[in-house]
């Protein structure tokens, strides 16, 4: 186990074969480890060029080590890192050769977690490191950077800095209950619960879409076998990845795959048709259909434009959960000599299109891509932010304190006991207030090394 006073060393630098690669020292003894590996004496933060040998003198690698000294480190503790040549196997050695001289190897995000404990780092911070490290693109990697420069904290701070000012005033009126005097409407308690309400719109909202941005949209492609799917997945795709035939249940499993759509990372399942089969491979892709369904932010119905909607969809329709969003698409209008379109429809959009030549694809690009599950942030991204569920939880908990205080305004000890509540759960996202074993949960997601 480790603790607070144990030296940690890692590899910094991705698994594989590379031109260089990194492996970093933190604590206490950090620097003495080093000096027992390196032949020439460490200066601060100076990148001297050093031979790494292990305490027999077996030589490793020639590099170069760059200290950096307490509390002027990532984690705030004496760093050493090492710059070797990228093979796994010296960098291995680097590894063992610190843990022979006392280190011990660092769980996944334990430097990130003594950057946090030593207070060099919130919690969000410490999140937005890995999440900044997953991000798939470019959109994403901004807002994980607007997350990891402090910009989300200094906004809940701020948040929280009200919230409290307001709560200690409501709890100060409670002490002198037998003076007849108004302090909430005194103290305009109304209207600064609403302008706190207000602000948490926004926030709530900058953070939903900052949830999306690192978990992705979810699309379903759905539709009765052999209508064309993973042709128009092919076709979002712009290769051919998945198998066309005109042979009914070919796809007998569903095929999920990523794209980029606007800058927002979207992962996009083509389903096993839905039909009664008795081929048990078959039987299954179809139950894995229903349950990619039940998670689709956007499903696209695939019918041919020949046939229309028909009872089988309007049955598939019915399962569907009302939040997700629905766009139909008439398939195979190279057969019918149509033109591609777009047809607005009490149901749903309906976009007409062929999936065999690419006619309309665009048409259906801009359907997602303009839909409101969509955060349309590519021209003005400064104030998203990278959340997560325990985010989104805690600012709804917020959110519902604040309507409660404002509904039962006239009574001071509801309201101070509704803006306790909202001060706590807010406390919670910076860590101020966190339990160790959800801290536990938060770092056992990154990797080794960071």
């Amino acid at each position: 186990m480790l603790n607070e006073s144990s030296t940690i060393v890692a590899v910094s630098t991705a698994a594989g074969i590379g031109g260089i690669g990194v492996v970093r020292l933190s604590g206490t003894k950090a620097l003495e480890i080093a000096q027992e590996i390196c032949d020439n004496k460490i200066v601060s933060r100076y990148a001297g060029f050093h031979s790494f040998a292990y305490p027999d003198n077996n030589l490793i690698d020639q590099g170069i080590v760059i200290y950096f000294p307490s509390p002027n480190s990532f984690t705030g503790e004496d760093v050493i890192e090492f710059q070797a040549h990228g093979s796994p196997v010296v960098l291995q050695q680097i590894v063992n050769a610190c843990v022979e001289t006392g280190a011990v190897v660092a769980e996944p995000g334990e430097f990130t977690k003594r950057a946090y404990l030593n207070n060099k780092i919130d919690l969000m911070q410490a999140e937005a490191v890995i999440d900044l490290i997953n991000a798939s693109t470019e959109t994403a990697a901004r807002s994980a950077v607007n997350s990891l420069s402090g910009k989300f904290s200094i906004i809940i701070n701020d948040l929280l800095k009200d919230l409290i000012e307001l709560r200690m005033y409501v709890e100060a009126c409670l002490d002198f209950p037998e003076e007849e005097i108004d302090f909430i409407t005194q103290g305009n308690v109304a209207e600064k619960i609403n302008k706190l309400h207000i602000t948490m719109q926004d926030i709530l909202k900058s953070a939903q879409q900052g949830k999306l941005l690192r978990d992705g949209l979810n699309i379903v492609l759905v539709g009765q076998p052999n209508v064309g799917k993973s042709s128009l997945l092919n076709q979002l795709l712009g290769e051919e990845r998945a198998i066309v035939t005109e042979i009914a249940g070919t796809t007998r499993d569903s095929i999920s795959t990523h794209i980029s759509l606007h800058g927002i990372p979207v992962h996009i399942v083509d389903t096993a048709g839905l039909r009664e089969t008795d081929n048990l491979v078959e039987k299954m892709g179809i139950e894995k259909t229903w349950q990619s369904l039940q998670k689709a932010h956007i499903a696209l119905f695939l019918v041919e434009a020949s046939n229309g909607i028909t009872e089988y969809e309007k049955t598939v329709l019915k399962e569907l959960s009302p939040n997700t969003i629905k766009i139909w698409i008439f398939n195979k209008i190279d057969l019918l000599k149509i033109a591609p379109k777009v047809i607005e429809e009490k149901e749903g959009v309906h976009v007409y299109l062929s999936a065999k030549t690419g006619d309309g694809i665009n048409l259906l690009i801009d359907q997602i891509a303009g839909n409101k599950s969509m955060p349309l942030i590519i021209d003005d991204n400064q104030n998203i932010f990278m959340a997560r569920d325990r985010h989104l939880k805690a600012l709804s908990i917020v959110q519902s304190a604040l309507t409660n205080a404002s509904i039962n305004i006239d009574a001071a000890e509801i309201v101070a006991e509704e803006l306790t509540q909202a001060q706590h759960a807010l406390s919670t996202i910076t860590g101020e207030f966190n339990p160790d074993d959800l801290l536990g949960k938060i770092f056992s997601e990154f990797c080794i090394g960071k």
